[in-house]
């Protein structure tokens, strides 16, 4: 029996799969809870109804001609452009395209991330649930709050909250090994990369090359030249030294045989 100002009942706001033990979506879900940092699958259950809902709803509106439809038709429209999840001039039809990362790309907890806010997905769940965050002004303490185009530039930290400094040290992003890794082989791959030259510059560089390459080929010949000579002279000086010694010999003999004969 229900009384006037009893609290009313809380019903679940999401649908449970129609069969628990179904490999292909178990997987699934078990790689959306990695990459979303999620906590449960509930979360992930709560953020497909909501999409199942979208679809539904455009599914009855492809039936439906009169003033009301198009009002519906208008409102959902605009609802969807102002997620992000479709743009004003794509066909109702896209809709019917959105898959399950498409509306976790809109969670409070993936913007915080993607906008550089915290470091990874867990510590941005963090950042939510102690209450260190706000969107437009407002403190927003559940990590599936969608957020809106408009309120994406509007997040913020709150302005008691020391995590509202950008040098704090939870809010710096730290290199990963990883990374670290990657971003060396980046650098190698740069430096070892080859140069790009302009036709202009290949022609110049091309002449330059046919000019030393004459020069080098002068001071070549000049250097053998040189050396003949000096070989040649090395000849002539050395048989010159060959005479001499032989004429100072015969002179010593002479001298010798005089002596002999005065004697």
């Amino acid at each position: 029996m229900k009384f006037l100002g009893d609290p009313r009942k809380i019903r679940r706001k999401y649908d449970t799969p129609s069969h628990p033990w179904q490999g292909d979506r178990i997987e699934e879900e078990k790689k959306l809870l990695e990459e979303y940092g999620l906590q449960n699958k509930k979360e992930i259950w709560r953020m497909q109804s909501l999409l199942k809902r979208f679809k539904d709803q455009v599914k009855n509106l492809a039936s439906r001609i009169d003033n009301q439809g198009r009002l519906e038709e208008k409102q959902l429209v605009g609802r969807l452009v102002s997620m992000g999840l479709m743009k004003p001039s794509d066909p109702l039809d896209v809709i019917l395209g959105l898959t399950n990362k498409d509306i976790f790309e809109r969670r409070l907890q993936t913007v915080l991330v993607r906008k550089g806010l915290a470091r990874t997905l867990k510590q941005a769940r963090q950042f939510i649930t102690h209450s260190h965050v706000t969107v437009d002004g407002k403190k927003i303490t559940f990590p599936s709050y969608i957020v809106n185009l408009k309120e994406e530039s509007l997040i913020s930290f709150v302005s008691t909250s020391t995590l509202s400094r950008e040098d704090h040290p939870e809010r710096v992003i730290k290199e990963t090994p990883k990374e670290r890794a990657d971003r060396k082989k980046r650098e190698e791959k740069e430096e070892v990369a080859p140069l790009v030259f302009e036709e202009e510059e290949i022609k110049a560089i091309e002449e330059k090359g046919t000019i030393e390459k004459k020069d080098k080929k002068e001071a070549k010949e000049h250097k053998e030249a040189s050396k003949q000579k000096l070989a040649a002279s090395e000849k002539v000086s050395f048989s010159e030294a060959k005479k001499e010694h032989k004429s100072e010999k015969k002179e010593i003999k002479k001298e010798e045989k005089k002596q002999e004969k005065k004697e």
